[in-house]
């Protein structure tokens, strides 16, 4: 091959990688994949030492719960079987020290990552509940890649000096 034929086939392969489509799913997070069988899943987590401290049947669907996958901030962790395999993970975010301010300066740092990965996120809900003596608030985006779908929520609940609130991002094979 001569040294310009080279060169040639070189520009043609590098413009053929800039120009390759984004991903065409999300990935589901500690390295699993879509469809992985329960029992790999399971191995996985005793390996990681964390502990499934539920196993819920709903819906055509199983759900355990988690606890102890080391992450900061992460209080538990949704697993969604459907038939036996990986269908759903949701990272349920919890830090009791913070303040308003820090949850939503948080929410603002997570969807600009997903924004800056996946593209403008979606608005899915804004929505404040004041009509009883708990005050809602909930805020959510959403993400669609290929056959997956991302989604990112705030949620607090305050009733008088009593706080709760929770970030949860949800990775969903479609």
């Amino acid at each position: 091959m001569t040294l310009r034929r080279f060169v040639l086939v070189a520009l043609l392969l590098s413009s053929a990688i800039s120009v390759a489509p984004a991903a065409d799913e999300l990935l589901p997070p500690f390295g699993f994949r879509w469809n992985d069988p329960m029992s790999r899943v399971e191995a996985v987590l005793t390996g990681a030492k964390a502990q499934i401290v539920s196993r819920e049947k709903k819906e055509g669907r199983e759900i355990w719960t988690v606890e102890g996958l080391v992450h900061p901030g992460l209080k538990r962790t949704l697993f969604t079987f459907k038939a036996g395999a990986l269908f759903g993970v949701e990272l349920q975010y919890e830090y009791p020290d913070w303040t308003i301010e820090r949850y939503n300066q948080r929410m603002g740092e997570i969807r600009k990552y997903f924004d800056e990965k996946y593209g403008t996120g979606k608005l899915v809900s804004r929505a404040r509940d004041t009509d009883s003596d708990v005050i809602q608030t909930l805020v959510g985006y959403q993400w669609m890649v290929g056959a997956t779908m991302l989604e990112l929520f705030y949620f607090s609940a305050q009733h008088d000096a009593l706080v709760y609130r929770t970030i949860t991002v949800d990775y969903k094979a479609l």
